[in-house]
């Protein structure tokens, strides 16, 4: 049975959460809590549920309009209402006798074969489905989400003993290709799989911070970056999902888990927390936690909390020599208290997830996925441990006293993950290698890197043959900056193609990074400018704006799949592509006025170029171009894909597709499709108002400066803007070709680029990460 639609049962922060993700794939949602006594409205709960998820930051939706797919009632009135839904997911209260009346409920109401789960994570599967119908059981499973659903990776499932096949089989497709989720299936055991192991991390690394006397950030310097784990270390994580929720879990973990459970073994209560949630300061959310910021005369000033004592101090650098080590293997070697932190921690941690398998999952991979989407390491705990070295680790554990977990002692010698014939295989429990399995359609860039060699490579970026006379350019610069090399392989896949005699058909342009690209290195630019080479700087924009005409004019299709940041100059890439095909968690703009520039290769040409030709659009000169102004001297950063297209950014047929492991196959799928009888765009001029628009945007610009909601420096560059955007020297009787706008383009940013006040925003950029407004 297809699911086309769903119903929430509980509008929590969890249940508005999944509301509001299974909206982001297009579905319509029923969202049901229940009647408040005495309320007049009675639906209330659900509604102001949706009206907090629209207030949300970050958002839980994807587009504000989505939230149009979601229909909220009550567990009174509207139980008929489930008849029409093919997965009812159930979110109340954490209280077996609350999960039964409601399962209860739902069986009167639901139609045949539809499906149910529970987003439980402390309540064993049989027992929510002890005394309810075989029917119930049959069609029951556990979906366990991460929070925020729409932007952690994990979903764990947990099936009975007596639940479906297919419909374990129809949610895991649903959720991996729709919701974009990475599926583990896991034991029915206290914890699933990242809870358990994520739980003995945080209470290893919080008691032996206690222990070790640590501050909070030696402690979080330490079990962060060089492990891979979250930047913000354990206290700063507490602080982020709720330190209130602490001693919850480790209640949960007391009442299911085995008395010798070395979870069980370290516990130990710890005064200073119970009093820090008695006086409110339950992390972010409460009145601070770990840390607080606080304000005074002197302005504000971040504080952390002394473990010891339990009174705040200012924030102070860690001190210990181990804190500046970047590798793990240096850091565990220290033996200064964060060198010994960090063995008593990962010790600890290593051996318990080792000891786990087969008891919470079936393998390692699973293991290691669980922890990558649901905690966001960097690593999962057995690649952490190929990192180290698996006899490194087992004779950590031996000096520090912790029995090595079978598993463990199979990987002596070895590893738990190889390369062999071309493939990635994992160790099982038989001590043979296994390949790794990936789910039906995903296409993996790391997978193709295994059993070829690049067709070309330079330090910035590699040409791939990822299959069926489709070539793949992949950037690899730091944060995937654009450089001359990147220009040159682009030019270089783009001949490659051509030459190929047939053998290639299209290029798609993508790389498993964090960001797609943040744009033009403006390091070099900076570099460049400060020693006056502008000749070389006036050389760098030329080739760029060619390198993208050449894409844009390929004689056959290049498709871009962004995810993470598409900033600047790798927006441009967008722009300039045949097509798009973005994952849903992209965020697309250019943001060269933050820097004090205007976009230089092509990007002001193109985005005003598809405002005027918009069908949908107001009429008259000046919509398309107050658009295309704002969105550039706003420097507006779509929050998803969906958003993308409010801008243009993304036009109607471009793509988005929800699962990160599935966009390149959907990219290639695309430029297939696309190759059969492509016909290159040909160019369009377009008419523009020339000074009249010009004035008119400078006019705004000029209320903006007045107001004080924008610097006399930013004046200048909008300024600059508005004369590209306006298309300079002409009138609405006239037309204006791309050439024209591309060397409006340069004039601008070759001016601006002279500018001190430009070069010093680029800088601070650079140093803080941060905009300057000066």
């Amino acid at each position: 049975m297809p699911i086309s639609k769903v119903a929430v049962i509980g509008s929590g922060v969890m249940g508005g959460g999944i509301a509001a993700h299974v909206a982001n794939a297009g579905l319509p949602v029923l969202l049901l809590d229940i009647v408040p006594p005495g309320a007049k409205n009675r639906n209330t709960v659900a509604e102001q549920a949706i009206e907090r998820l629209l207030k949300t930051d970050p958002a839980p939706l994807m587009h504000r309009d989505f939230a149009r797919r979601i229909t909220p009632g009550n567990l009174e009135d509207h139980l008929g209402l489930l008849a029409d839904c093919d997965w009812i997911v159930e979110v109340v209260l954490e209280k077996l006798e609350v999960k039964h009346a409601t399962y209860a409920k739902i069986e009167k109401a639901r139609k045949p074969g539809s499906i149910v789960s529970s987003n439980t994570s402390t309540i064993p599967l049989r027992d929510l489905v002890a005394g309810m119908p075989a029917s119930f059981e049959q069609d029951f499973l556990i979906t366990h989400f991460f929070n925020p659903p729409r932007y952690m990776r994990l979903l764990e499932i947990v099936c009975g003993p007596k639940t479906r096949p297919d419909a374990v089989q129809a949610i895991e497709e649903f959720c991996d290709v729709r919701l974009g989720k990475g599926v583990i299936h896991a034991k029915d055991t206290p914890g699933f799989i990242a809870n358990r192991i994520g739980g003995m991390w945080i209470q290893s690394a919080l008691q032996a911070a206690f222990d070790l006397g640590l501050s909070v950030e030696e402690a979080d310097a330490v079990m962060g970056r060089p492990f891979g784990m979250p930047r913000t270390g354990i206290f700063g994580l507490l602080d982020l999902v709720g330190i209130d929720l602490t001693p919850q879990v480790a209640a949960s973990m007391q009442r299911s888990l085995a008395k010798d459970d070395p979870y069980i073994r370290i516990y130990q209560d710890r005064p200073l927390l119970a009093k820090m949630i008695a006086e409110g300061y339950t992390g972010r959310k409460g009145k601070g936690g770990f840390y607080r910021m606080t304000r005074s005369a002197s302005g504000r000033q971040r504080e952390a909390i002394d473990l010891a004592t339990g009174e705040y101090r200012p924030l102070a650098k860690p001190q210990l020599a181990s804190t500046a080590e970047r590798k793990p293997e240096a850091l565990l070697r220290h033996e200064d208290r964060g060198g010994q932190y960090a063995r008593r921690v990962l010790g600890l941690t290593l051996a318990y997830a080792a000891a786990l398998v087969p008891e919470i999952a079936d393998d390692v991979v699973a293991v290691d996925e669980a922890m990558r989407w649901g905690y966001t390491w960097k690593y999962g705990p057995f690649e952490l441990i190929d990192r180290i070295g698996a006899d490194a680790v087992i004779a950590l554990l031996a000096a520090e006293k912790i029995a090595v977990p079978p598993l463990l002692q199979q990987a002596a010698g070895k590893s738990f993950y190889r390369t062999a014939d071309g493939r990635l295989d994992y160790l099982g429990r038989d001590g043979k290698y296994a390949p790794v399995k990936r789910r039906p359609g995903v296409l993996l860039l790391a997978d193709i890197k295994r059993k070829s060699k690049p067709l070309a490579r330079n330090g910035s970026a590699s040409l791939w043959d990822v299959g069926d006379g489709v070539l793949c350019l992949e950037f690899h610069s730091k944060m995937n900056a654009l450089d001359t090399e990147i220009m040159g392989m682009l030019g270089k896949g783009l001949d490659t193609v051509k030459k190929s005699a047939g053998a290639f058909k299209a290029m798609v342009i993508y790389n498993e990074a964090e960001n797609f690209s943040v744009g033009a290195n403006v390091g070099l630019a900076l570099f460049a400018a400060n020693v006056a080479l502008w000749p070389f700087i006036e050389e760098g924009e030329t080739a760029g704006q060619n390198a993208y005409k050449n894409l844009k004019y390929a004689p056959f299709p290049v498709v871009s799949a962004p995810s993470g940041m598409a900033l600047g100059g790798g927006c441009e890439i967008l722009l300039h592509s045949a097509a798009v095909q973005a994952h849903a968690e992209s965020y697309i703009g250019l943001v060269e006025t933050g820097v004090g520039l205007v976009p230089g290769w092509g990007g002001c040409k193109e985005l005003v170029t598809r405002h005027t030709l918009n069908k949908k659009r107001p009429g008259g000169p000046m919509p398309p171009l107050l658009q295309a102004f704002e969105t550039i001297a706003l420097a507006k950063v779509s929050r998803s894909a969906p958003e993308a297209r409010d801008t243009l950014m993304l036009r109607e047929g471009d793509g988005i597709t929800m699962n990160r492991d599935r966009l390149l196959a959907d990219a290639k799928t695309k430029a297939l499709a696309l190759a059969a009888g492509y016909q290159p765009p040909q160019p369009q001029p377009i008419n523009l108002p020339g000074p009249t628009g010009a004035a008119a945007l400078k006019l705004g610009v000029t209320d903006l400066v007045n107001q004080g909601k924008a610097t006399a420096y930013d004046a200048v560059v909008a300024e600059r803007l508005a004369e590209v955007l306006s298309g300079g020297d002409t009138d609405m009787t006239l037309e204006t070709s791309e050439d024209q706008l591309l060397a409006l383009e340069r004039r601008a940013f070759q001016s601006l680029i002279r500018e001190p006040r430009t070069l010093a925003r680029i800088e601070h950029m650079l140093e803080t990460g941060k905009p300057l407004r000066n």
